[in-house]
């Protein structure tokens, strides 16, 4: 089962598990894909029973193929007792994620289920659930009660710790049902799931209308489903699972018992890299990612944040040199064939800047530093933030920032407004003197000296 069933699983998850298949030359995997908050990519692979072609852009690319390791494709929003039914059906031995950070419905400051959120209160009043966590948990308690025996959680999105958080989140959600109900089903996941950790990487970007034609193209048919990505990929795994899996190392995914140092790396290097240029890039009025980074003084920022800042206070996995990962991190994005807007990658920037940034910072500042970089790519989200109306911030959280937002947004009253935004910002950091005084000085050169005054800078840095 894959929750989740966007361009990046596909271009992802389906490719490792065919290619795995095919490596190995076991053909009884297959995957059930469900979409989450849309039924658009299950309408679109029905009529194609579940086929779909990826097509690599930049150096490197592969020709265009077809994947066939989707064998079923249902919308979750719709059919929520379906999802529930498939994950506690005997045959299902792995259920993999990429539902995006906000999907998992935490509470960013505990790591625990927020059970204020209105979803998971109705999925635990017993309605067909139809957030991801319900529908696991609901999976599972169903699988118990049939015995369908032991079954593994694989996390792949962009969260430390993933495969822990996942658990500490089901079993959240196991422990608030009934007592009747909680304390057998919680001795069931002990003993019968596992949650390993992962670590994902590839560039998949939305398709557009322009994608679709030039595969149309390249296969002389219309595929309604199809992706684009880079030609790179990787996959680090923890190798934890309760039943069987695919035989993923054969296609190139790598075992580790030391997946969060891999997480760490990506998270804070690659990740944080991407949001500073995305809003980097909107606050310049550049439409994608490789435009951004084509900006020498972005490209600067975003390489002395990566080797100044980020490096120095991570522990790097074995195997891993992180100035040639950092190379080939500013490499990948200035790959002008994937499109990745800025907007996109700006996108839930309340639920990504804690997970990929804040760390960086407290790190930097506890080895007696400034964070110089990573608070610029803060500021340039503040003031994101700030000026885009809260009916156009693609945010979780857009209401609850716009309502801390003061009447005027002056530098020094937007900065300490959004540092008291306790989802973001936990009070330690709000009140750090000089986190705050670095906030200022980028924020008060954006909003008074625009890109070329921030280039200015950031070049005489």
């Amino acid at each position: 089962m894959h929750l989740g069933l966007g361009a990046f699983a596909r271009a992802h998850t389906a490719v490792f598990t065919e290619d795995a298949m095919l490596a190995a030359g076991d053909y009884e995997w297959g995957i059930i894909g469900v979409t989450q908050r849309s039924d658009t990519v299950a309408r679109q692979l029905a009529p194609q029973d579940g086929l779909f072609t990826v097509a690599e852009r930049g150096d490197g690319a592969a020709p265009a193929r077809v994947v066939s390791s989707i064998v079923e494709a249902i919308s979750g929003r719709d059919t929520p007792e379906l999802v529930v039914e498939r994950i506690a059906a005997a045959a299902t031995k792995v259920v993999t994620l990429t539902i995006t950070e906000k999907g998992y419905r935490f509470d960013p400051r505990t790591h625990t289920l927020d059970l204020d959120d209105p979803e998971i209160q109705a999925d635990l009043a017993g309605q067909p659930p139809r957030t991801a966590i319900g529908q696991i948990t609901r999976g599972l308690q169903q699988r118990a009660l049939n015995g369908a025996g032991p079954v593994t959680v694989l996390s792949c999105d962009n969260l430390p710790g993933n495969g822990e958080l996942t658990g500490t989140l089901v079993r959240g959600f196991a422990a608030s049902l009934p007592t009747s109900e909680s304390g057998s089903l919680l001795a069931w996941l002990q003993d019968n799931v596992t949650f390993p950790s992962t670590m994902v990487d590839r560039m998949v970007p939305a398709s557009t209308e322009g994608d679709l034609a030039a595969v149309e193209q390249e296969l002389g048919l219309r595929d309604e489903a199809a992706v684009v990505a880079e030609p790179f990929k990787q996959w680090v795994i923890e190798d934890n699972f309760a039943a069987g899996r695919p035989r993923w190392e054969d296609a190139g995914a790598f075992f580790s018992a030391d997946v969060p140092a891999w997480e760490a790396a990506k998270l804070r290097l690659l990740n944080a890299s991407h949001s500073m240029l995305a809003y980097l890039g909107l606050a310049a009025g550049k439409e994608t990612i490789s435009d951004a980074v084509a900006d020498p003084a972005f490209r600067t920022a975003c390489r002395r944040m990566m080797l100044e800042e980020a490096l120095p206070t991570i522990a790097l996995p074995a195997g891993l040199d992180g100035g040639q990962y950092c190379a080939e991190v500013l490499r990948r994005f200035a790959n002008p064939a994937l499109g990745h807007t800025t907007a996109k990658v700006g996108s839930d920037g309340s639920q990504k800047i804690g997970l990929r940034l804040i760390p960086t910072i407290r790190g930097t500042f506890d080895a007696g530093r400034e964070p110089r970089w990573a608070a610029l790519a803060i500021a340039a989200w503040m003031r994101h933030v700030a000026i885009t109306p809260a009916a156009d911030l693609n945010d979780p959280l857009a209401a609850g920032l716009h309502a801390v937002l003061p009447a005027t947004r002056m530098p020094e009253d937007v900065v300490p407004a959004l540092l008291g935004f306790r989802p973001a910002f936990d009070q330690d950091l709000a009140q750090h003197e000089g986190f705050t005084g670095l906030l200022l000085h980028w924020y008060r050169i954006l909003e008074n000296n625009g890109p070329e005054g921030l280039g200015n800078e950031i070049n005489h840095g």
